[in-house]
């Protein structure tokens, strides 16, 4: 949780008075300094320190900084009379009136609206799958023109709201995911354990041009994978092939050993995804002047958590593809997007092509090997499931004789 508040603000400590605060507690000024603007909490021996020399308790201080802990809610909940006078009833209105779509197809409704004041139009319960791939708050020019630059505590009030409004609206047994920087999925969690139950981080391997000095390189987007209930209504996820070598076609991996007991479908998906390409090159960027998602992200995550009928809904349109990929999986899809539509709506009018290379994602999956893979190895010499089969069955046989 982020607040405005910050140490110094809470106390009333500022630049006259802080070396008495410092002779008094003895913490140095930098660590103070550190507390104050990196908006931490003190802690140990530093935040008894701290409320002595101001006469507060530990928790009043953590409340006023915004921050909640078991410790704190304890006390909030025992004081629900006194809570009744600070925050009185007020009746819950939803906005039933939903706007009219910008573009629609057989199976979508796209609405040029900010996601927040559309959500408050949609009834509990809604939807059955929800990804969102909100803005990184990186200062990126969208062509939206939205202000991608926010203060901190801003931008988590705001990725807050959107949220919580999903989750009001994604059904029972529905799965929720948010493809974010791990940075800020980090702040999300408290919110999202508090209404659903955690399935997985998903850490999509994805590398940046340059290291960031002072920093271990970043390497991966951070996928959080929610669902509404004890257990989600939806998951079959995808099986992957073996990995072996590009030029030699040998394995990479010996999984143990047991070729023969090897599923024939392919590999159990864990939740590292090392296969899952940027969108780099103009011959398949669909949008101008911001990223993309790839096409092969959304099928697999679509495929992974509905099925066909279902309703799928992202918040931030971008360039479509989540709506693509529903529509080409026979899902009904709404979504929502404050910039430009066209390059959305251009989209639907190749879908054939989109289709095309859907296939061919979906052709290299649910199989231990490739058709191809499987001829180039059995020329080779290497094993295969078939070579495997007879080899076993033959050893069967001697052993019956």
């Amino acid at each position: 949780m982020i607040t405005t508040n910050t140490l110094f603000k809470t106390l009333g400590i500022n630049n006259k008075n802080l070396l008495s605060v410092v002779n008094a507690t003895g913490i140095s000024k930098e660590t103070l300094k550190y507390y104050n603007d990196s908006k931490k909490i003190p802690i140990g021996r530093d935040l008894e320190k701290i409320c002595d020399f101001f006469q507060i308790s530990p928790n009043y201080l953590k409340l006023r900084l915004g921050f909640l802990d078991n410790s704190i809610l304890d006390v909030l909940s025992s004081e629900t009379e006194c809570l009744k006078k600070l925050f009185p009833y007020q009746p819950f209105v939803l906005n039933k009136g939903c706007p009219t779509p910008s573009f629609q197809t057989k199976l979508g409704k796209l609405y040029k609206q900010d996601c927040i004041s559309f959500l408050k139009t949609i009834e509990d319960n809604s939807f059955d799958v929800i990804f969102a791939d909100p803005p990184f708050n990186l200062n990126k020019l969208y062509p939206s023109k939205m202000n991608d630059s926010l203060k901190e505590e801003e931008y988590i009030a705001w990725q807050e709201e959107w949220v919580y409004e999903c989750i009001r609206v994604l059904k029972p047994g529905g799965s929720f995911f948010i493809w974010n920087l791990p940075r800020w999925n980090t702040y999300l969690t408290p919110l999202l354990n508090s209404h659903l139950t955690f399935k997985h981080w998903i850490s999509v391997d994805v590398k940046y041009s340059l290291p960031i000095p002072g920093r271990l390189y970043p390497s991966h987007y951070s996928l959080l994978y929610y669902i509404k209930g004890a257990k989600a209504n939806t998951f079959h996820p995808d099986r992957l092939p073996m990995e072996i070598c590009p030029n030699c076609q040998t394995d990479l991996r010996d999984y143990g050993g047991y070729k023969d007991k090897m599923n024939p479908l392919g590999v159990n998906l864990s939740d590292v995804w090392y296969d899952i390409p940027p969108v780099r090159h103009s011959k398949y960027k669909k949008r101008k002047g911001a990223n993309e998602l790839s096409l092969k992200l959304l099928d697999r995550i679509i495929e992974m958590s509905s099925n066909e009928g279902d309703i799928i809904f992202d918040p931030f349109g971008g360039s479509g593809t989540t709506y693509i990929v529903a529509e080409l999986k026979n899902r009904s899809w709404v979504g929502t997007e404050i910039g430009p539509l066209e390059d959305i709506i251009n989209r639907f009018s190749v879908l054939d092509e989109e289709k095309e290379y859907l296939q061919n994602i979906r052709a290299k999956l649910n199989c231990l090997f490739t058709e191809k893979d499987l001829k180039t190895r059995a020329k080779l010499g290497l094993w295969t499931p078939e070579s495997v089969r007879k080899k076993k069955e033959l050893a069967n046989s001697l052993f019956d004789n």
